[in-house]
């Protein structure tokens, strides 16, 4: 299939992509002539950390790398061929990540054209452009999340699998994919997405509420659902045993464990960083920081039962739940979620001058958030209390919106197109 589908709409594809590598060599000129840098500073991180691998030491002897090795190598021609090589990477992600989204969209129905509009609301969206160009990885993780949703809509699973297991191998936050994805393939229940959750949300979780019982686990775990794991699982084992055998412990406590005990007390959106900032150097510093996953974790579960018919709206409302509630969160990480939104908005039954007032309003707390982040950063004012503050308001925002979202969506009854290319 052609870029951005078979029917003449490739334009916005090619222009998005001209974009971006113009931004990629702009970034070169700020870099070389402006105090502000335009490359990201974890590009550094992963240049560094690739240039450890090439002389044949670990990634993680440069200070701050908290990823995998496999981000390392495959960034080594940043040393070998050009520094840029990683940003041309990302960047060609980014556009894969829109074509997969298209596809997707065609096969809930749309025509390629309306598609393609949709599609353009992430081409051409400021924020994965900028995020790209400056050499941020995020968009490699978002096409494997949207790989795994593509092959689970066409039910070829183990290419789903094989994409999900890279993905959480990646990123830890896709593991909570997981529960939904297993629901979604029930037998009997088998999701194809052609139901609608809102009208029975409530039915759904009393359901999912009653069936924790050791019959609907034996009947959940159908061929599907083992294929699935049995793929995916051994695929992140054999990775996490191939990169232990190589790194040792600081492989698993650099790329995993770190995230899960992280007490990130630099300013960030997130609504417990104060708490954590005052709380430092207390002996309940780091049972606060576990306890902060609760919220999400209940949030989680009772939207597994309530969506999982519907499994790409609930894994956008895991994925914007899991940021909004986390512990850290920065800007990159609104593209976890905002990669899944194009597939989200047909289904909106609510006006484009309301979804426009929505975005505002998102935008309007990302700013007052910004306004004291800025005197605290550039002025060196103590500004801790009222970015806090304005952390709690732009939470009560998302909150806000995600209930529009959720009170809003119809899932329309649209041919699928299922079957094998």
């Amino acid at each position: 299939m052609a870029m951005g589908g078979s029917h003449g709409v490739t334009g916005p594809f090619i222009v998005a992509l001209g974009i971006r590598v113009a931004l990629v060599f702009y970034g070169l000129y700020q870099d070389r002539s402006m105090q502000v840098k335009y490359t990201d500073v974890d590009y550094q991180v992963f240049t560094d950390a690739a240039r450890f691998v090439t002389q044949g030491t670990s990634p993680y002897r440069r200070a701050t790398y908290r990823y995998t090795p496999l981000l390392a190598w495959m960034l080594m021609p940043n040393i070998y061929f050009m520094e840029i090589y990683g940003k041309l990477v990302f960047i060609i992600c980014d556009i894969l990540a829109a074509h997969l989204m298209h596809k997707i969209l065609c096969l809930q129905g749309l025509d390629s054209r309306s598609a393609c509009f949709y599609c353009s609301l992430w081409l051409f969206n400021p924020l994965p452009m900028t995020v790209s160009s400056r050499g941020n990885a995020e968009a490699v993780l978002a096409v494997l999340v949207l790989s795994t949703l593509f092959y689970l809509k066409r039910r070829q699973f183990v290419k789903a699998a094989l994409f999900y297991g890279l993905s959480v191998h990646l990123k830890i936050y896709p593991v909570t994919y997981a529960f939904p994805i297993i629901l979604s393939l029930q037998t009997g229940q088998q999701a194809t997405e052609n139901n609608t959750p809102t009208i029975r949300n409530q039915q759904h979780l009393k359901k999912g509420i009653s069936l924790l019982n050791p019959m609907f686990i034996v009947r959940l775990l159908n061929k599907d659902v083992l294929l699935f794991i049995i793929v995916a699982g051994l695929e992140f084992l054999i990775l996490g045993a191939l990169f232990y055998c190589r790194y040792g412990w600081e492989f698993l406590d650099h790329t995993y464990f770190y995230h899960l005990t992280r007490r990130d007390i630099r300013h960030n959106f997130s609504p417990y960083f104060y708490m954590l900032y005052l709380t430092a150097e207390s002996e309940w510093s780091s049972v606060l920081g576990l306890v902060a996953f609760l919220p999400q974790f209940l949030l989680l579960i009772i939207t597994s039962f309530a969506y999982y018919k519907d499994l790409t709206f609930c894994c956008f409302l895991h994925t914007a739940i899991f940021v909004t509630f986390n512990k850290v969160c920065t800007s990159q990480y609104f593209l976890w979620y905002l990669c899944l939104l194009p597939m989200v908005l047909p289904h909106l039954t609510f006006s484009w001058r309301r979804g426009i007032m929505l975005l505002a309003l998102w935008f309007t707390g990302q700013g007052l958030w910004l306004a004291p982040a800025y005197y605290l950063e550039f002025e060196g004012q103590n500004t801790y209390l009222l970015i806090w503050l304005a952390g709690l308001l732009f939470l009560a925002i998302n909150c806000f919106i995600l209930l529009i979202l959720i009170s809003n969506y119809k899932k329309r009854n649209l041919q699928s197109k299922t079957n094998t290319e």
